[in-house]
């Protein structure tokens, strides 16, 4: 009988890449003045491209203007794509995104 077919090989989408320079969110001063902090995080659909095409939240910050400031900055992002035996694939990913005052 043939072989069983090797497993896919799947390589993650990553945004930690140096070369991508994508900017932390910015904290929205209201939530600086009110003590809002938290760890949002993030689903997010990369593209074969690495454009980010879809920003759900997947954890809540408890704060819905940290967690739309988060989403806003994310979509912006770029991403090295996931692949699948070495061919770019959409794939969706976890983005954990920290606010904490200084």
């Amino acid at each position: 009988p043939p072989a069983p077919p090797a497993p896919a090989r799947i390589e993650l989408p990553s945004s930690d890449a140096a070369y991508l320079n994508n900017p932390k969110p910015g904290y929205p001063a209201i939530s600086k003045r009110m003590g809002e902090q938290g760890k949002v995080v993030l689903r997010v659909l990369i593209g074969t491209d690495g454009l980010p095409q879809k920003v759900e939240v997947n954890k809540s910050s408890g704060y819905d203007r940290l967690d739309r400031q988060a989403q806003e900055a994310v979509m912006r992002w770029r991403f090295v794509p996931g692949k699948r035996n070495g061919v770019p694939e959409a794939m969706w990913n976890l983005v954990p995104i920290n606010f904490v005052l200084e």
